[in-house]
């Protein structure tokens, strides 16, 4: 996990937000909320149906951010400390308003790399990165080899997670590739998205994916979570 030092601009869209949410918090709540997320992260204790409904009544009163702000938005409530903001801002940016932008890949992988785990990356890989690379689709090939190159798990795990909405669109060339460049990684997560992103595949194309772990050496836990959902 890591966090950039920022100059952060305080918007006031984003401290409405963080003053709504915290207004609603729930101690009782958040201490087993941050056990479960390994104490990495600050709880308000507003579980996921109830923060959901939380932004949409403040999205109902206030309106989404302007496309101008919206960045300096997302690093505020970012950087403002409860791990629900996080969640808030994820679902604020995941909009075709915002990622028609080329630039906004820049935000996009800086909320990969920072206040990073499974929780934000998996949201962000198939609902933000791989939304923004569907309307920008000649950008895949350079930003896919920049993150498989940075040695970043998130990162990588971007690339092996981002079409999970693609269904019969996938590339499944460029996701093999990925697959044969990580397969012998021993991350858990490196090695658990690779299993996801078959399985997610399988429901369009099972045979092809049947095919490839049959083909290909991959880990007990990657081959295990790629046919979860097929017959043997």
């Amino acid at each position: 996990m890591t966090t950039e030092s920022l100059n952060i601009i305080v918007t006031a869209y984003g401290q409405n937000l963080k003053l709504f949410f915290e207004a609603h918090a729930v101690p009782s709540q958040a201490g087993p909320m941050e056990k479960y997320m390994k104490n990495r992260f600050r709880f308000l204790g507003i579980k996921s149906p109830e923060r959901k409904e939380l932004l949409r009544e403040f999205l109902k009163n206030e309106g989404l951010p302007d496309t101008e702000t919206i960045e300096d938005t997302v690093k505020y409530l970012w950087q403002a400390g409860a791990r629900e903001l996080h969640y808030a801002a994820m679902e604020l940016l995941a909009r075709k308003k915002y990622l028609h932008d080329k630039k906004r890949i820049a935000l996009i992988e800086w909320i990969i790399v920072n206040q990073s785990w499974w929780d934000t990356v998996d949201y962000i890989a198939s609902n933000i990165a791989g939304l923004w690379l569907s309307l920008h689709p000649e950008e895949t090939g350079t930003l896919t080899t920049k993150w498989m190159k940075s040695e970043n798990i998130w990162l990588q795990r971007t690339c092996l997670l981002f079409q999970l909405k693609y269904k019969q669109k996938t590339n499944f060339i460029l996701l093999k590739g990925f697959i044969e460049e990580l397969s012998g990684e021993k991350d858990f997560f490196i090695r658990k998205a690779i299993g996801w992103a078959l399985r997610e595949y399988a429901k369009s194309s099972p045979e092809t994916v049947i095919q490839f772990v049959e083909n290909n050496s991959l880990s007990p836990l990657s081959r295990k979570e790629a046919l979860k959902n097929l017959k043997k």
